[in-house]
């Protein structure tokens, strides 16, 4: 049996990767553990436990029941980070603080032998400009937002944790997920699935950038395989260095429109109104816009190679392929 926790289950990759792990079975017997503030109503299958990520009492309760797999979601979104600078960094960072102490202490109580793996979805946010062409493995991480901070401060906590072998941990800086289903929600890079899904779905969207903007893109299906494959990787391969920068597709807001358009036709994207937004614009002024993820891809991972490939996992996983 492997006793998996997912931080952040209720969210929509929470809730994907609990459903590839019961689907593709990559772990022996998973029994899993679902944790967050609140769940859909057809969640997936697993232990529900509600709470606050941010509470040290509920740290201690999770790491006591010493889970093999830890899988780390849990976070407020880039645009309320923003906003609400005390609140991000408390359900961002030290959230983190939390667990890891909660989980030394468990190490600390089985006399060593309690080392659980933990896979951190950090963020390319932990990087700012100005920027190269391209960003490689040996590109400095210095963000220029809260919610980048929070994740670059999470990202070093859990490598010195992992360095003393209380843990074996490893961040995952994630590419913007997308098309991401449902409804928007208070993150800066929204938009970016925004201007696919809602005409997808025949419903007006709002661009709030220029469609020259380029960004870094993965799907969620990419993104949980990402997961599951980190949660079983030999982590000796990565050298003490326990940060990786993930393959994504880099691609401008135009030829995102341009997929949209071959997959759906000039009336979906006759839907995109673009209303211009200062503050966005701003953010995204800031935001990394490709990749060289060498380390990444030699260890196995990959992504979709095409942005018509992005909208066509959200068609099949989300429209019935339609």
């Amino acid at each position: 049996m492997t006793k998996m926790l997912i931080l952040g289950g209720g969210g929509m990759v929470g809730q994907k990767l609990a459903q590839r792990i019961a689907a593709d079975a990559p772990f022996a017997d998973p029994q899993i553990t679902l944790f967050d503030r609140a769940f859909p109503p057809q969640s997936a299958a697993g232990k529900q436990i509600t709470g606050d990520v941010s509470d040290p009492a509920m740290a201690a309760t999770l790491a006591a029941a010493r889970p093999d797999v830890i899988f780390h979601l849990a976070a407020i979104v880039s645009g309320q980070a923003e906003a609400e600078f005390a609140l991000g960094w408390d359900v961002n960072m030290m959230a983190m603080w939390h667990l890891l102490n909660a989980l030394k202490a468990e190490h600390d109580a089985s006399g060593g032998s309690y080392r659980p793996r933990l896979v951190f979805t950090s963020s390319i946010a932990v990087f700012g400009g100005p920027f190269p062409d391209q960003i490689g493995d040996e590109f400095l991480s210095a963000p220029l937002t809260s919610y980048g901070a929070q994740k670059a401060a999470c990202e070093l906590m859990l490598s010195d944790f992992s360095r003393k072998g209380f843990v074996d941990g490893l961040s995952l800086r994630l590419p913007t997920v997308c098309v991401r289903p449902g409804k928007a929600n208070a993150a800066a890079s929204s938009f970016f699935s925004g201007i696919i899904r809602e005409p997808l779905n025949g419903i007006e969207a709002i661009l709030p950038v220029a469609d020259t903007v380029r960004h870094w893109h993965v799907s969620p299906r990419a993104a949980t395989k990402f997961l599951t494959q980190a949660a079983l990787l030999d982590t000796d391969q990565l050298e003490g260095r326990r940060a990786l920068n993930l393959p994504g597709i880099s691609c401008t807001v135009e030829e995102q429109i341009g997929a949209l358009r071959r997959a759906a036709g000039q009336k979906a994207v006759d839907l995109i109104k673009h209303i211009p937004d200062e503050t966005i614009m701003r953010m995204v002024a800031g935001w990394p816009r490709d990749f060289a993820p060498e380390r990444a891809i030699a260890l196995g991972f990959q992504a979709e190679s095409r942005f018509d490939e992005i909208i066509a996992v959200y068609m099949e996983e989300e429209l019935g392929g339609a």
